[in-house]
């Protein structure tokens, strides 16, 4: 899957011609960064703002922002940028310009070179140029440095080149509205019910939801005191919410809009001298289109992958975050399923490169990713997927700088068996355990995604055409990989937890196990025999997070056990719908009874029943029921292996780069139709089938294949399901 160099040339040569709309532009990073920050430092509990517990990075103050430009005649352009800003064409020609004003500069005929530096201490340096032909976008270079006062040795870490990187971008494209103002839209919601209880009244807006609530004719001397819940329960108790704001009464009758956006189904309202026409809710959302669809002859998984599209679509904020009420920050392992999940959903890129940018922070690397040794790992397998999904090497050359940095950071820190552990600061996570577990020493989980990270990295560094890297990374993984064998336990057909001075231990998870199944690294023969000795082991400790459950059922998908897996998807998650959710939750445990499904970190309320990996469904029926899954990148060329896995028929659209593919199948039919690419439908079938176009062909017993062009043409295969 290697790109040449003559080829990444031609794809940016073809962003730059392409580039006429101009746009807000920046540092690659610097904005994500601080946009994520902002979105991270919004969380309260019980009125006190928590802040994260992880570094934060800031932005580079000082901006350079240039380009090259050849004119047959001169041309007036408008400069618009947030901080104080200078203008030079060539070495003579300067314009100053101050925050949010805009300049008219014009540029002579003839080969001139732009240079615009921006500085700016609060908010991110950021450039819109406007003109005829002379557009800010990403053709033009950016670099907190100028390389007229440096030695060949003092590099930009951030930049390949030394000095300069493309220009960073997020289609915010109106001048007057700077980046740091952004901010996502809203739109009126209702409640649907309101209660009259002893102090106050409940209003309950019939689902989860997210906003900012708002008070017709607002007036009175005294104070509002709201209490949020997911739960009527929680909006009720005064002294175990979890958020809740007190306010002040204005001192003239008007509409009061609260400042700050909550989580909530429930609010309860006490008034104090005080007194309201009614109460509405400000939603807010991110903007994100509905590009997939799924339906089937089962109404309880309509309404499972309904809820999770919804739960999905909740956790998109300016950045994928895990909860709404709760940590509303972005975690590095929920962000990795929210890419996979939004692949098969809304298809959002902008949200998704947000967010890794986020994530990642600046250099120099002091911790890993949120603290967690595992979640710097899901960072680098997130990059490479995008790259899989979308085709953007744009993208990949752009952050490749950070993966190099994060992985010096990781290999810094190996064991001399050059193994990764947790050391001081680290935080080896893995899951939320019901049971007690030792993480000390090396632990199978953390080897098996160190192992997969580093394949990531020379598959990365190959794409972009660095061929000593890739084969450094190559022989790192084939390191690390021989030595997983010893973690494997031939008595128990598993591999254990962890191992300690030599010596395996006898703890036994599932998590090591499964991840081992579907990144192939363990033969077929062993795949059956974790499947029975692990997964199925009822010994084993049961997994109780949709975070973990996304993972085990992803491994018996790829056993093609999707008719255990679909029983799985409706116990889990129907359970979950059949207790009320109208969006699914940080941990489900079906054991619990009544207010005990709330509780968690040893607070009645404080689990969040809004989780983004609890939507995983999305997920699961988009890539192994429906079937469908890019091989090469940007759906270049793709496979559809539609499973019903005990339903009787399915329909279902999944979005694409530039489209989309949409797959129905019964056990007599099965119809595709697809806007782009080239792929290959793989099914089986128990006697010859029949296709309206082109030729199937045969390529094991019971299975065949058939080639479907992009053309949006419709090809129906008459066939027997098995």
């Amino acid at each position: 899957m290697k790109v040449s160099q003559s080829t990444l040339f031609l794809f940016l040569v073809l962003l730059v011609t392409n580039s006429s709309a101009q746009t807000w532009i920046w540092f690659p990073g610097d904005y994500e960064n601080w946009l994520g920050n902002q979105m991270n430092n919004r969380r309260t509990e019980r009125g006190v703002s928590i802040p994260v517990q992880w570094k934060l990075d800031g932005h580079e103050p000082l901006m350079i922002f240039t380009k090259t430009v050849e004119l047959d005649e001169p041309e007036e352009i408008e400069v618009s940028a947030e901080g104080e800003y200078i203008v030079t064409i060539g070495w003579r020609i300067k314009y100053q310009g101050i925050k949010n004003s805009v300049t008219k500069v014009t540029v002579p005929a003839g080969k001139n070179e732009i240079k615009i530096k921006v500085i700016n201490y609060a908010t991110v340096p950021a450039l819109f140029v406007k003109g005829k032909t002379i557009n800010s976008d990403e053709s033009w270079m950016t670099s907190p440095l100028d390389s007229r006062y440096l030695s060949k040795n003092m590099k930009h870490p951030d930049s390949p080149s030394g000095y300069y990187m493309n220009a960073g971008s997020g289609k915010l494209n109106d001048p007057n509205t700077p980046p740091s103002k952004f901010k996502l839209p809203t739109k009126p919601m209702e409640y649907v019910e309101t209660k009259e209880m002893e102090g106050g009244t409940l209003f309950d807006f019939g689902k989860e939801t997210f906003g900012f609530v708002k008070f017709h004719k607002l007036s009175g001397t005294g104070k509002l005191t709201l209490q949020y819940g997911e739960t009527a329960e929680e909006a009720l108790d005064a002294e175990h919410c979890e958020t809740f704001d007190i306010i002040d009464i204005p001192s003239e009758k008007s509409d009061f809009t609260m400042p700050r956006s909550n989580a909530l189904r429930y609010i309860f309202v006490a008034a104090e001298n005080a007194e309201y026409d009614d109460v509405s809710l400000l939603y807010e959302y991110a903007p994100v289109e509905y590009r997939a669809s799924f339906k089937c002859n089962d109404e309880e998984l309509n309404k499972i992958w309904e809820v999770g599209r919804y739960t999905l679509q909740l956790t998109t904020r300016e950045v994928f975050i895990d909860g709404i009420k709760r940590d509303r920050w972005a975690w590095s392992g929920d962000a990795y399923q929210s890419y996979l999940m939004n692949y098969y959903m809304f298809f959002d890129l902008e949200t998704t490169k947000r967010t890794m940018y986020t994530l990642r922070g600046g250099d120099p690397v002091m911790v890993h990713l949120n603290n967690i040794l595992d979640y710097s790992f899901y960072w680098f397998m997130g990059i490479y997927d995008y790259y899989l999904y979308t085709g953007d090497v744009a993208f990949l050359k752009q952050i490749y700088p950070k993966m190099e940095s994060l992985m010096d950071f990781v290999l810094d820190r190996r064991n001399e068996r050059g193994l990764v552990e947790g050391l001081d600061g680290d935080w080896v996570y893995i899951d939320w355990f019901d049971h007690e577990v030792d993480i000390t020493g090396e632990v199978s989980f953390e080897q098996i995604v160190f192992c997969k990270s580093l394949e990531t990295m020379a598959m990365c560094s190959e794409i972009l055409g660095i061929d000593s890297e890739s084969k450094k990374y190559t022989a790192l993984a084939k390191d690390v990989r021989s030595k997983l064998s010893d973690f494997w336990d031939e008595e128990k057909q598993a591999f254990v937890f962890n191992r300690k001075d030599g010596v395996n231990s006898n703890q036994i998870t599932k998590h090591a196990n499964m991840f081992a199944i579907f990144y192939d690294y363990v033969s077929s023969e062993q795949k059956e025999e974790i499947k029975e000795s692990v997964i199925l082991n009822p010994e084993i400790p049961a997994i109780s997070t949709p975070y973990m459950r996304f993972y085990e059922l992803e491994a018996m998908c790829s056993l093609n056990e999707q008719e255990y897996v679909l029983s799985e998807i409706k116990d889990y998650w129907g359970g979950m719908l059949q207790l009320g959710a109208t969006s699914f939750w940080e941990k489900y445990n079906p054991e619990h009874e009544g207010l005990e499904h709330y509780a968690m970190y040893g607070r009645p309320f404080g689990k969040s029943l809004c989780h983004a990996w609890g939507a995983s469904p999305v997920y699961l029926l988009g890539k192994y029921f429906v079937g469908i899954k890019p091989t090469k990148p940007g759906y270049e060329e793709f496979e559809i292996r539609p499973v019903l896995g005990g339903l009787e028929w399915f329909e279902s659209s999944i979005p694409t780069p530039n489209g989309d593919i949409k797959v129905y199948a019964d056990k007599k039919n099965i119809k595709v139709k697809a806007t782009e690419g080239v792929g290959t439908l793989i099914f089986k079938s128990s006697k010859q089938p029949e296709a309206t176009i082109g030729d199937v062909e045969k390529i094991a017993e019971n299975e065949y294949r058939i080639k479907i062009k992009g053309n949006a043409q419709e090809i129906t295969i008459k066939y027997k399901a098995l």
